[in-house]
Protein backbone atom coordinates (compact mmCIF):
# COMPACT_ATOMS: atom_id res chain seq x y z
CA UNK A 1 0.00 0.00 0.00
CA UNK A 2 1.59 3.35 -1.23
CA UNK A 3 -0.88 5.15 0.98
CA UNK A 4 -1.15 4.61 4.92
CA UNK A 5 -4.81 4.21 5.64
CA UNK A 6 -6.82 4.24 8.50
CA UNK A 7 -10.44 3.21 9.81
CA UNK A 8 -12.03 6.15 12.07
CA UNK A 9 -13.69 4.73 15.24
CA UNK A 10 -16.36 7.15 15.44
CA UNK A 11 -17.99 6.25 11.50
CA UNK A 12 -18.32 2.50 12.61
CA UNK A 13 -19.17 3.32 16.37
CA UNK A 14 -21.15 6.34 16.88
CA UNK A 15 -23.57 6.39 13.55
CA UNK A 16 -26.53 4.10 12.43
CA UNK A 17 -23.94 1.42 12.50
CA UNK A 18 -22.44 0.10 15.98
CA UNK A 19 -19.32 -1.83 15.13
CA UNK A 20 -17.64 -2.85 18.28
CA UNK A 21 -13.68 -2.26 18.47
CA UNK A 22 -12.81 -5.40 18.12
CA UNK A 23 -14.47 -5.65 14.71
CA UNK A 24 -13.32 -2.49 13.55
CA UNK A 25 -9.69 -3.51 14.13
CA UNK A 26 -10.16 -6.72 12.54
CA UNK A 27 -11.79 -5.07 9.33
CA UNK A 28 -8.55 -3.02 9.53
CA UNK A 29 -5.95 -5.73 9.30
CA UNK A 30 -8.30 -7.30 6.84
CA UNK A 31 -8.31 -4.69 4.44
CA UNK A 32 -4.24 -4.22 5.20
CA UNK A 33 -5.15 -0.76 6.85
CA UNK A 34 -2.36 0.16 9.45
CA UNK A 35 -4.84 2.43 11.90
CA UNK A 36 -8.00 2.63 13.57
CA UNK A 37 -8.43 6.48 14.46
CA UNK A 38 -10.27 8.84 16.84
CA UNK A 39 -11.16 6.09 19.42
CA UNK A 40 -12.05 7.01 22.71
CA UNK A 41 -8.68 6.95 25.17
CA UNK A 42 -9.82 3.65 26.91
CA UNK A 43 -9.63 1.67 23.89
CA UNK A 44 -6.04 2.38 22.93
CA UNK A 45 -4.61 -0.44 24.54
CA UNK A 46 -7.02 -2.54 22.30
CA UNK A 47 -5.98 -0.90 19.04
CA UNK A 48 -2.19 -2.07 20.20
CA UNK A 49 -3.28 -5.11 21.05
CA UNK A 50 -4.16 -5.69 17.16
CA UNK A 51 -0.78 -4.46 16.24
CA UNK A 52 -2.11 -1.40 14.86
CA UNK A 53 -1.25 2.60 14.75
CA UNK A 54 -3.73 5.14 16.02
CA UNK A 55 -3.16 8.32 13.61
CA UNK A 56 -4.86 10.84 15.73
CA UNK A 57 -6.80 11.72 18.85
CA UNK A 58 -9.84 13.88 19.77
CA UNK A 59 -8.66 17.38 21.66
CA UNK A 60 -10.53 16.08 24.95
CA UNK A 61 -13.27 18.98 24.51
CA UNK A 62 -16.87 17.43 25.14
CA UNK A 63 -19.08 16.95 22.19
CA UNK A 64 -19.51 19.17 19.86
CA UNK A 65 -15.48 19.32 19.83
CA UNK A 66 -15.39 21.57 17.22
CA UNK A 67 -18.36 24.45 18.83
CA UNK A 68 -15.58 25.70 21.48
CA UNK A 69 -12.27 26.23 20.00
CA UNK A 70 -9.30 28.17 19.90
CA UNK A 71 -10.67 31.57 18.35
CA UNK A 72 -12.56 32.58 21.24
CA UNK A 73 -10.60 33.54 24.58
CA UNK A 74 -13.84 32.41 26.74
CA UNK A 75 -13.14 29.38 25.74
CA UNK A 76 -9.66 29.28 25.29
CA UNK A 77 -8.43 28.17 28.40
CA UNK A 78 -10.44 24.97 29.01
CA UNK A 79 -9.19 24.08 25.45
CA UNK A 80 -5.70 24.56 25.77
CA UNK A 81 -5.89 22.54 29.05
CA UNK A 82 -7.87 20.02 27.61
CA UNK A 83 -5.60 19.53 24.63
CA UNK A 84 -2.77 19.66 27.10
CA UNK A 85 -3.68 16.39 28.70
CA UNK A 86 -5.16 14.85 25.29
CA UNK A 87 -1.13 15.72 23.81
CA UNK A 88 0.20 13.70 26.91
CA UNK A 89 -1.76 11.06 26.62
CA UNK A 90 -0.96 11.14 23.13
CA UNK A 91 2.80 10.80 23.98
CA UNK A 92 2.35 8.06 25.98
CA UNK A 93 0.10 5.96 23.96
CA UNK A 94 2.71 6.51 21.11
CA UNK A 95 -0.24 8.92 18.96
CA UNK A 96 1.66 11.35 16.85
CA UNK A 97 -1.06 13.51 15.95
CA UNK A 98 -3.96 15.28 17.99
CA UNK A 99 -6.94 17.76 16.82
CA UNK A 100 -7.60 21.35 17.18
CA UNK A 101 -10.49 23.58 16.17
CA UNK A 102 -10.79 27.17 15.97
CA UNK A 103 -14.22 26.96 17.00
CA UNK A 104 -17.46 28.51 15.98
CA UNK A 105 -17.67 32.37 15.17
CA UNK A 106 -20.20 33.57 17.99
CA UNK A 107 -19.13 34.85 21.15
CA UNK A 108 -20.93 32.77 22.93
CA UNK A 109 -20.45 29.50 21.04
CA UNK A 110 -24.18 27.88 21.43
CA UNK A 111 -25.78 31.41 21.11
CA UNK A 112 -25.92 32.46 17.25
CA UNK A 113 -27.80 35.78 18.06
CA UNK A 114 -24.53 36.53 19.98
CA UNK A 115 -21.54 38.61 18.48
CA UNK A 116 -19.39 37.10 15.64
CA UNK A 117 -15.55 37.45 16.41
CA UNK A 118 -14.17 39.10 13.69
CA UNK A 119 -11.97 36.83 11.08
CA UNK A 120 -8.60 38.38 11.77
CA UNK A 121 -9.26 38.43 15.60
CA UNK A 122 -10.32 34.63 15.44
CA UNK A 123 -6.98 33.68 13.65
CA UNK A 124 -4.96 35.54 15.75
CA UNK A 125 -6.63 33.95 18.61
CA UNK A 126 -5.76 30.37 17.10
CA UNK A 127 -2.57 31.45 15.93
CA UNK A 128 -1.45 32.26 19.81
CA UNK A 129 -3.56 28.87 21.38
CA UNK A 130 -1.29 26.70 18.63
CA UNK A 131 1.68 28.02 19.16
CA UNK A 132 1.13 27.01 22.76
CA UNK A 133 0.08 23.72 22.27
CA UNK A 134 3.05 23.78 19.83
CA UNK A 135 5.39 23.86 22.41
CA UNK A 136 3.89 22.00 24.75
CA UNK A 137 3.78 18.93 21.79
CA UNK A 138 7.18 19.52 20.55
CA UNK A 139 9.40 17.49 23.18
CA UNK A 140 6.43 15.18 23.60
CA UNK A 141 6.62 14.31 19.70
CA UNK A 142 3.35 14.92 19.10
CA UNK A 143 1.56 17.26 16.19
CA UNK A 144 -1.58 19.26 16.80
CA UNK A 145 -3.79 19.35 13.67
CA UNK A 146 -6.14 22.51 12.64
CA UNK A 147 -9.10 21.06 11.00
CA UNK A 148 -11.11 23.25 8.53
CA UNK A 149 -14.80 21.72 8.47
CA UNK A 150 -17.69 22.50 6.06
CA UNK A 151 -20.59 25.21 6.98
CA UNK A 152 -22.95 25.10 3.71
CA UNK A 153 -24.15 21.17 4.54
CA UNK A 154 -26.91 21.40 7.34
CA UNK A 155 -28.44 18.20 6.83
CA UNK A 156 -26.40 16.71 9.56
CA UNK A 157 -24.76 17.23 12.89
CA UNK A 158 -21.55 15.66 11.36
CA UNK A 159 -22.49 16.29 7.80
CA UNK A 160 -21.57 19.99 8.38
CA UNK A 161 -20.93 22.54 10.97
CA UNK A 162 -22.99 25.69 10.39
CA UNK A 163 -21.23 28.58 12.31
CA UNK A 164 -17.55 27.19 12.42
CA UNK A 165 -15.33 30.12 11.95
CA UNK A 166 -12.41 28.26 10.14
CA UNK A 167 -14.28 27.01 7.09
CA UNK A 168 -11.96 28.23 4.30
CA UNK A 169 -9.27 25.93 3.94
CA UNK A 170 -6.77 28.73 3.13
CA UNK A 171 -7.86 30.49 5.72
CA UNK A 172 -6.68 27.33 7.73
CA UNK A 173 -3.82 26.85 6.60
CA UNK A 174 -2.23 31.06 7.02
CA UNK A 175 -2.78 30.21 10.60
CA UNK A 176 -0.92 27.27 10.67
CA UNK A 177 1.46 28.68 8.15
CA UNK A 178 1.90 31.63 10.84
CA UNK A 179 2.21 29.32 13.72
CA UNK A 180 5.94 28.24 11.91
CA UNK A 181 5.88 25.27 14.01
CA UNK A 182 6.58 21.72 12.61
CA UNK A 183 4.49 20.14 15.82
CA UNK A 184 1.37 22.27 14.10
CA UNK A 185 -0.16 21.18 10.44
CA UNK A 186 -3.34 20.90 8.98
CA UNK A 187 -5.71 18.67 9.32
CA UNK A 188 -6.69 18.35 4.97
CA UNK A 189 -10.21 17.28 5.12
CA UNK A 190 -10.87 16.07 1.57
CA UNK A 191 -14.62 16.33 1.81
CA UNK A 192 -14.84 19.86 4.22
CA UNK A 193 -12.01 21.48 1.21
CA UNK A 194 -13.94 20.14 -1.72
CA UNK A 195 -17.74 21.58 -0.11
CA UNK A 196 -15.86 25.09 0.95
CA UNK A 197 -13.40 25.41 -1.68
CA UNK A 198 -12.46 22.68 -4.10
CA UNK A 199 -9.53 22.82 -6.44
CA UNK A 200 -8.29 19.95 -4.38
CA UNK A 201 -5.20 18.75 -5.98
CA UNK A 202 -4.03 22.50 -6.39
CA UNK A 203 -4.24 22.75 -2.42
CA UNK A 204 -2.30 19.48 -1.75
CA UNK A 205 0.63 20.97 -3.36
CA UNK A 206 0.31 24.59 -2.23
CA UNK A 207 0.13 23.21 1.56
CA UNK A 208 1.91 20.36 1.18
CA UNK A 209 4.67 21.41 3.66
CA UNK A 210 1.79 22.00 6.34
CA UNK A 211 -0.44 18.65 5.84
CA UNK A 212 -0.38 16.50 8.80
CA UNK A 213 -2.98 14.20 8.52
CA UNK A 214 -5.64 13.40 5.79
CA UNK A 215 -9.38 12.54 5.78
CA UNK A 216 -11.78 10.99 3.29
CA UNK A 217 -15.54 11.35 2.23
CA UNK A 218 -17.98 11.22 -0.70
CA UNK A 219 -19.44 14.77 -2.19
CA UNK A 220 -22.56 15.13 -1.29
CA UNK A 221 -23.51 13.85 1.41
CA UNK A 222 -20.30 12.24 3.39
CA UNK A 223 -21.36 8.95 2.06
CA UNK A 224 -18.86 5.99 0.52
CA UNK A 225 -16.08 6.85 -2.19
CA UNK A 226 -18.32 5.29 -5.03
CA UNK A 227 -19.60 6.46 -8.71
CA UNK A 228 -22.43 8.62 -6.99
CA UNK A 229 -20.05 10.84 -5.75
CA UNK A 230 -18.05 13.49 -7.13
CA UNK A 231 -14.88 13.78 -6.18
CA UNK A 232 -11.76 12.02 -8.00
CA UNK A 233 -10.16 10.07 -4.99
CA UNK A 234 -7.58 7.87 -7.44
CA UNK A 235 -6.13 10.95 -8.66
CA UNK A 236 -6.13 13.00 -4.92
CA UNK A 237 -3.92 9.81 -3.75
CA UNK A 238 -1.86 10.34 -6.69
CA UNK A 239 -1.13 13.48 -5.81
CA UNK A 240 -0.32 12.87 -2.22
CA UNK A 241 2.36 10.06 -3.64
CA UNK A 242 3.83 12.43 -5.71
CA UNK A 243 4.06 15.56 -2.84
CA UNK A 244 5.97 13.13 -0.33
CA UNK A 245 3.08 12.63 1.64
CA UNK A 246 3.88 10.41 4.27
CA UNK A 247 0.81 10.35 6.97
CA UNK A 248 -1.94 9.10 7.41
CA UNK A 249 -5.37 8.91 5.23
CA UNK A 250 -8.74 8.34 7.03
CA UNK A 251 -11.53 6.91 5.89
CA UNK A 252 -13.86 9.42 7.65
CA UNK A 253 -16.98 8.47 5.44
CA UNK A 254 -20.18 7.95 7.03
CA UNK A 255 -21.60 4.15 5.52
CA UNK A 256 -24.62 4.19 4.01
CA UNK A 257 -24.80 0.33 2.98
CA UNK A 258 -22.78 -2.31 4.11
CA UNK A 259 -19.84 -0.81 5.87
CA UNK A 260 -17.68 -3.59 4.76
CA UNK A 261 -18.50 -3.47 1.05
CA UNK A 262 -17.61 0.44 1.21
CA UNK A 263 -14.74 0.05 3.23
CA UNK A 264 -12.95 -2.09 0.81
CA UNK A 265 -14.14 0.22 -1.98
CA UNK A 266 -12.30 2.74 -0.63
CA UNK A 267 -9.43 1.48 0.99
CA UNK A 268 -8.92 -0.40 -3.08
CA UNK A 269 -9.47 3.29 -4.54
CA UNK A 270 -6.88 4.94 -2.09
CA UNK A 271 -4.13 2.20 -3.03
CA UNK A 272 -2.24 3.39 -5.07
Amino acid sequence: MGIKQSLTYWCLNGTSWKWDIDRICETAKSLGCQSVELAPLELWPKIRAYGLSNAIAMNGMPDPVFAKGLNNPRYSDEVIARTKAAIDQCADGGVPNVLAFTGYKWREADDPESEEIPLAEGAANTVKGLRELARHAKPRGVTVCLEQLNTRDDSHPMKGHPGYQGDDIDYCAQIVIEVGSPNAKLLFDIYHVAIMNGDIIRRLSQYRDWIGHVHTAGVPGRGELDDTQEICYPAIMRTLVEIGYEGYVGQEFIPTRDPLEGLAQAVALCDV
